[in-house]
């Protein structure tokens, strides 16, 4: 086992960095997360007691910390996102907290740092984030970790990170075409879903692999139903949700299930940022 020395996560969420480094061998002295969702923290701490948390980004300092040695985080992307509303780029209200992220890498100095985001950005926007960073990203589809379609690009100064093995994981070899629909589904979702039994566009109920899921609503409700063998149209349930980011069976939600997709949809798929971490084994 691997250990190295502190480490500080922004925009933490679910703590999937403690996650990846868990699933790469690689120990840690102390783990340092900034997060302020009531309910992310919740999950953090009900899974990884011993979390530091350090409160809102714009409000850290280096005095409030001490050595890091690994940085992480993944910047908000509603306003770089081809799905977002404004696409404001990094200087749009949400995304502009990159630069929160740059002024902490600045200050603290760390060993090693790990950015990810969208793939979905203007190019622009890419080649700004590569110019401040000092370093060209490498373009992950979590596809080959999962069975999600997931580009992601990942900026790190961590030795050695190449493409992923293609684990040929498809959604039959995760999902439950026995599990039953929700009997809690609000109306609006399942009026939704008989309407589009037809199996058009908007109903991506079979295939290979599932479409991206993210944090809107239930991670992209419209776009994430399964069909089961009798027929039935259902959403999915949230043990799906967490193998296709590949949280492990034991991870725990503590929450209802729309705070708990929120939060896999906003995360990282975790055996892509353990494949990264696996450098710093170097």
């Amino acid at each position: 086992m691997v250990k190295i020395g502190n480490v500080l996560s922004l925009f933490d969420g679910m703590s999937g960095g403690q996650l990846a480094l868990r699933s790469a061998g690689i120990e840690y002295d102390a783990y340092y997360s900034s997060e302020i969702k009531p309910h992310a923290i919740a999950v953090t701490q009900h899974n990884f007691p011993e979390t530091i948390q350090v409160g809102d980004v714009t409000e850290l300092t280096k005095s409030d910390l001490p050595k890091i040695d690994l940085l992480i985080g993944g910047s908000p992307c509603q306003d770089l996102t081809i799905l977002g509303q404004s696409r404001e780029g990094l200087e749009g209200k949400k995304s502009i907290l990159f630069f929160e992220y740059v002024r902490l890498l600045k200050e603290l100095k760390p060993k090693y740092f790990l950015l990810e985001n969208v793939a979905s950005m203007r190019n622009a926007d890419r080649d700004l984030i590569s110019k401040i960073l000092g370093v060209e990203p490498i373009l992950i589809n979590s596809n080959l970790v999962s069975a999600q379609h997931r580009r992601r690009y990942y900026w790190t100064n961590i030795p050695g990170v190449e493409q992923p093995e293609d684990l040929t994981i498809l959604l039959d070899d995760i999902i439950d075409r026995t599990a039953e629909r929700e009997e809690n589904m609000s109306e609006k979702k399942q009026a939704f879903i008989d309407k589009k039994r037809d199996g058009s566009m908007w109903v991506r109920v079979d295939g290979e692999k599932s479409m991206p899921i993210t944090a809107r609503g239930y991670a992209a409700w419209n776009t994430q139903f399964i069909t089961n063998k009798d027929g039935t149209i259902r959403d999915l349930t949230l043990d799906e949700y967490k193998r296709l980011q590949t949280i492990p069976d034991w991870y725990e939600f503590p929450v209802i299930k729309s705070k708990a997709t929120d939060l896999i949809g906003d995360g990282w798929t975790i055996e892509v940022v353990a494949h990264i971490f696996q450098g710093l084994k170097s």
